[in-house]
């Protein structure tokens, strides 16, 4: 699959087509790839047309040439099989994807090997009531978010988790994510950014106008809830991985749980994780020295630091030091008292 709006993209689509065909593969596309390609008047190897020549379950692996939004779009045609992807970044940050432009030709390789192992990533099981009816059911691997309808107005929430109300607001709208979703649209919204290999829920506020409005990290046997409120008119809109979309007029409920199915992404390189974040983000790592090597860590010792007591109270007030400012008062118990004026009796 290849993002054909993209010369590059068409141009990488050719190189691979070419090289499985040459290993004894059989390069299987769409059609509309296929016609795409075939404008440019350029050669093409021989290929087969999915659900044409042979079906989605008989195809080994879906090899995706784009940025993120085309693994999405992948990940949408392959929900009703086990099929894994594998994405060559073609696009600006890619985080779902396995590896880059440069590296085209060892990926294929890699393919034709079966040099590559399948990883699964948690997707969420989207449901939206309204009226008391389901109108909705759908799914999303990044994330589900429920954002205000017009740009001029807020929208009204209670989030809910476990079936239990937690805060009442005004926001542009609310972010239900998973860890592959964390780098993605929850991230820009300030949420954290959570390992893949993580099993937990992600709750995002947008904007919200509330003193209580922080990212919440959920169990991922939990379920997750965004009700838009009725005390205004204000209508809101979800976004499935931003591509599906519905509105969501004032009553609505969106409730988010952990999918029993899962999206395999293929892997040829057993990168960690935060290896990846830095490359993606470029992140500043000047100054790193490194763990202590295993030998010289086995004779380190633990240093034993001294305990620190509190100090002991002076024995008896005598002890105590006087104070430097201003002057004590003395006092004699067999003092008269201080005389007061009687004004009422001296106005008499």
């Amino acid at each position: 699959m290849a993002h054909t709006g993209r010369r590059e993209a068409k141009d990488a689509a050719r190189e691979s087509c070419q090289q499985l065909h040459e290993a004894g593969l059989v390069p299987v596309i769409s059609r509309s790839d296929l016609e795409a390609l075939q404008e440019d008047s350029e050669p093409l190897a021989p290929v087969e047309v999915i659900e044409e020549d042979v079906s989605l379950r008989e195809i080994e692996l879906v090899m995706v040439l784009g940025g993120d939004g085309s693994i999405l779009r992948a990940a949408e045609l392959v929900r009703s099989v086990d099929t894994p992807l594998l994405g060559v970044n073609l696009g600006h940050v890619g985080f779902l994807a396995e590896s880059e432009r440069s590296d085209l030709a060892q990926s294929v390789e890699a393919i034709v090997d079966g040099r590559y192992t399948v990883e699964q990533r948690m997707a969420l099981d989207i449901t939206v009531w309204q009226d008391q009816k389901k109108v909705l059911h759908t799914w999303a691997l990044n994330e589900a978010s429920v954002e205000k309808g017009n740009r001029e107005k807020m929208i009204e929430v209670v989030i809910e988790v476990d079936r239990r109300p937690l805060s009442t607001f005004g926001c542009d709208g609310v972010v239900l994510a998973t860890p592959t979703g964390s780098t993605a649209y929850a991230f820009s919204a300030g949420g954290p950014v959570v390992w893949p290999e993580v099993e937990a829920l992600l709750m995002v506020p947008l904007s919200a106008h509330a003193l209580f409005a922080r990212p919440l990290v959920i169990s991922p046997n939990s379920m997750m809830a965004v009700e838009v409120l009725t005390r205004t008119d204000a209508r809101g809109v979800l976004w499935c991985d931003g591509r599906r979309t519905t509105d969501l007029p004032p009553g609505s409920r969106i409730e988010a749980v952990r999918s029993p199915k899962a999206v395999n992404l293929a892997r040829m390189h057993r990168t960690p994780f935060s290896e990846r974040l830095v490359k993606k983000f470029e992140l500043p790592t000047s100054g790193w020295r490194g763990p202590v090597p295993p030998q010289e860590a086995l004779l380190a010792r633990t240093t034993a630091l001294p305990t620190v007591r509190a100090a002991e109270p002076p024995a008896t007030t005598d002890e105590l030091p006087k104070s430097t400012v201003g002057h004590e008062m003395p006092h004699d118990p067999d003092a008269d008292p201080v005389e007061t004026r009687d004004e009422t009796a001296e106005a008499d």
